[in-house]
C-alpha cells in the first residue's frame, strides 16, 4: 500500500468558481435545450444554492436527483456540492420498489425530479406509490426523512414544491449566509453517495468524497489530452460515476464544454457530435457498435480526436478507423474507485492503448491476489483486482459489515479478475463475482432472483448472464415452481417487467423441476458456473 493524497485538494466549488474565472464566456454545459457558459453556470448555481439553505437543509443532508442528464441535472449537483449536502443520484430505470429503498435507505431529505420522463416514464405516479403523504403533506409515514419534494413540471402534488416557487424561496438568504455555507465545505466531504449493485438484494450506497472524484476527473483529463477548446459529448448517465466524474467532471477541471443528452440513441448522438463539433467521446461496446450501425453514420461529419472507452479491442479500432478518435484511451474501473483505477493516455502508441492494459494513477496502487489465500500474485498471473490509494470511496452509506468485506486494511477488493504484466499496466479479465453487466449496467443476480420469488408460483429463482451482441450480457433464469402452480414463462417475465428496471428483466426464462441436474454445490447451493454454461447451451447462444 502507498501514502497518497489526491491531486486535487479543493471542493467541487472552488474548481468551479476557479475554471470560470479563467473561461467566464466559454460554453460549459449542452443538452438539447439549453446551454450555459461558466458565469452563467456560477449565477444559477447560485441561485439553486440559495433555495436549497431556504429549504432548512445544511452540511452533510442527502439530497436526491431523479431525472435524465441535463443541464439543469448538472446546476442542481454543483449548487448542492458549493454547499456541503451530499447527492444522491437516482437511477432514471428504477422502478418503485428500487426507488423507494434508495429515498429511504440514504436518507434522502430533499428529492428535485422531473414529473416525467422521456414522455412516458411517471416519476410522480411512482412516488405517489412510494408515499401517499405526497398528495397532502411531507414527510409522510413511509418517508419520514423525506421532507420535500420539489418538481419541475405541470404535475405537481399538493406536497410537493413547484420550481419557480422553489426559486424564489431563496431570494431571502443573503450572499453573506451563502457564502458561510461554502466556507465550511472541506475536501474530505462526502460529495456523491453512488448507488451501485452488488451481491446484496439491495443496491449499496457508494460515499465519495470531493477530493476523489475531483483528483479522478483531473488524472483522466490529463491522461486523454483535455484542452479548454475541447467539445466533450458523453450520454453516459450522470446518476452513474461514468457520467458524473468521467464526463461532467472531467470536461469541469480543464474548462471544456460538456455536451449531453437525457438519453443515448445513436442516431441523435452522431448529429449531436457533428452539430456541436465535438471533439472528445466515451462509450462502451453497445454504445460504439450502435453507432457504427446506424444508417445515418457518416465519418465526414465527425470531429473526434480522442476521448475514453470501457471496450473490446476490436471495438477500439473501429473507433478510431471509422470515428476517427485517434487518441481513443481504454480504462477501467468501478465505482468504488470513484471510478477510475487504471487508463492508457493518448500519447501512448495506439497498439499499447487498445491492447487492454492500462496503467493506475499516480498515488494508487494494484495488487493481484489470490482470491482463497489473498497472497499477491507475480506479473502474468490472474487474480482478484485490488487497489489503495486516494481514489478509494469512504464506505457503503449505512453498511458497516460490507464495507468492512470492501475495504480491508486499507485494500479495496474488487471482485473482478485481473493480469499485471511485467511494466505494472493491469489489464481486466472478467468479473470474481456473479454480478454482469448490461449494456453497460451492472446487474445483481440476486437482485433479479428478489423480484422473481415475488411471484405468488415461484418458489426458487437462480439468475445468470449470459452473452448478448448487441448488450453484452443479459438476464437469463430458471426457476422452480411451488407445488401445484403453474405459470408460464412469458407471463413471469411479464411480472418483472412492472416491477424492475428493463436491464434487469430476464431475457430468457426457462421452468425447472429442480436444480439437481445443471449442478449443485457440496451445501446445495446452485454453481452459477454451470448453469451459465446450461443456459447458453438450452436458449441456443
Amino acid at each position: 500500500m502507498i501514502d497518497s493524497i489526491s491531486p486535487v485538494r479543493q471542493s467541487l466549488w472552488a474548481v468551479l468558481a476557479e475554471v470560470a474565472g479563467k473561461y467566464p464566456e466559454a460554453e460549459a454545459l449542452v443538452d438539447e435545450t439549453r446551454r450555459l457558459t461558466y458565469r452563467q453556470l456560477i449565477a444559477e448555481a447560485d441561485q439553486v444554492a440559495k433555495a436549497l439553505l431556504a429549504l432548512g437543509l445544511e452540511h452533510g443532508d442527502h439530497v436526491g436527483l431523479l431525472r435524465g442528464n441535463s443541464v439543469t441535472w448538472a446546476v442542481h449537483w454543483y449548487a448542492a456540492a458549493s454547499i456541503g449536502l451530499v447527492s444522491v443520484p437516482m437511477n432514471t430505470r428504477f422502478r418503485v420498489e428500487e426507488l423507494s429503498y434508495g429515498l429511504a435507505h440514504e436518507e434522502v431529505r430533499t428529492l428535485l425530479c422531473v414529473d416525467r420522463f422521456l414522455d412516458k416514464i411517471d416519476f410522480i405516479g411512482m412516488l405517489r406509490e412510494v408515499e401517499p403523504g405526497l398528495d397532502s403533506q411531507l414527510p409522510g409515514s413511509r418517508l419520514p426523512l423525506l421532507h420535500t419534494l420539489v418538481v419541475e413540471g405541470e404535475q405537481v402534488p399538493r406536497g410537493a414544491l413547484a420550481y419557480p416557487a422553489f426559486l424564489a424561496a431563496g431570494e431571502r438568504i443573503s450572499d453573506a449566509a451563502l457564502a458561510t455555507a461554502r466556507a465550511a465545505v472541506h475536501p474530505d466531504d462526502t460529495l456523491l453517495i453512488q448507488l451501485t449493485s452488488g451481491t446484496t438484494s439491495h443496491p449499496k450506497g457508494v460515499m465519495l468524497s470531493h477530493a476523489s472524484m475531483l483528483g479522478v476527473a483531473q488524472s483522466v483529463a490529463e491522461r486523454i489530452g483535455v484542452l479548454p477548446s475541447d467539445r466533450y459529448y458523453s450520454p453516459r448517465p450522470f446518476y452513474h460515476v461514468s457520467g458524473s466524474t468521467m464526463s461532467l467532471l472531467v470536461a469541469l477541471v480543464k474548462g471544456a464544454c460538456l455536451v449531453t443528452a437525457r438519453t443515448f440513441d445513436p442516431a441523435l448522438a452522431l448529429q449531436a457530435m457533428a452539430e456541436e463539433r465535438c471533439t472528445l467521446t466515451s462509450g462502451n461496446d453497445t454504445m460504439f457498435l450502435m453507432m457504427l450501425a446506424e444508417p445515418s453514420f457518416d465519418p465526414a461529419r465527425l470531429c473526434l480526436r480522442g476521448g475514453w472507452a470501457a471496450a473490446s479491442p476490436q471495438i477500439l479500432q473501429q473507433v478510431v478507423e471509422r470515428m476517427g478518435a485517434v487518441g481513443i484511451c481504454n480504462a477501467y474501473g468501478l465505482s468504488e474507485a470513484a471510478p477510475n483505477l487504471v487508463i492508457s493516455a493518448a500519447d501512448e502508441p495506439l497498439a499499447l492503448r487498445i491492447d487492454g492494459y492500462m496503467l493506475p494513477h499516480a498515488g494508487i496502487s494494484i495488487e493481484i491476489r489470490d482470491p482463497a489465500t489473498g497472497q499477491a500474485l507475480p506479473a502474468g498471473e490472474v487474480g482478484e483486482i485490488c487497489a489503495s490509494g486516494w481514489s478509494l470511496m469512504k464506505g457503503y452509506y449505512k453498511l458497516a459489515d460490507k464495507t468492512a468485506e470492501a475495504l480491508r486494511e486499507g485494500w479495496l477488493h474488487t471482485g473482478d479478475l485481473g493480469q499485471l504484466d511485467a511494466r505494472g499496466r493491469l489489464r481486466f479479465v472478467g468479473r470474481l463475482k456473479d454480478m454482469f453487466r448490461v449494456g453497460g449496467e451492472n446487474v445483481s443476480p440476486l437482485e433479479v432472483e428478489q423480484v422473481l420469488l415475488k411471484h405468488p408460483a415461484v418458489e426458487l429463482a437462480q439468475v445468470v448472464g449470459v452473452p448478448d451482441p448487441r448488450l453484452g450480457e443479459v438476464p437469463a433464469a430458471y426457476v422452480t415452481l411451488r407445488e401445484g402452480q403453474q405459470a408460464e414463462p412469458e407471463a413471469i417475465i411479464a411480472f418483472c417487467k412492472d416491477r424492475s428496471a428493463n436491464f434487469k428483466v430476464p431475457r430468457y426464462l426457462k421452468v425447472v423441476e429442480d436444480f439437481d441436474s445443471i449442478g449443485m454445490t457440496g451445501s446445495s447451493k446452485v454453481q452459477k458456473n454451470k448453469l451459465r454454461e446450461h443456459a447458453i447451451a438450452a436458449f441456443g447462444l
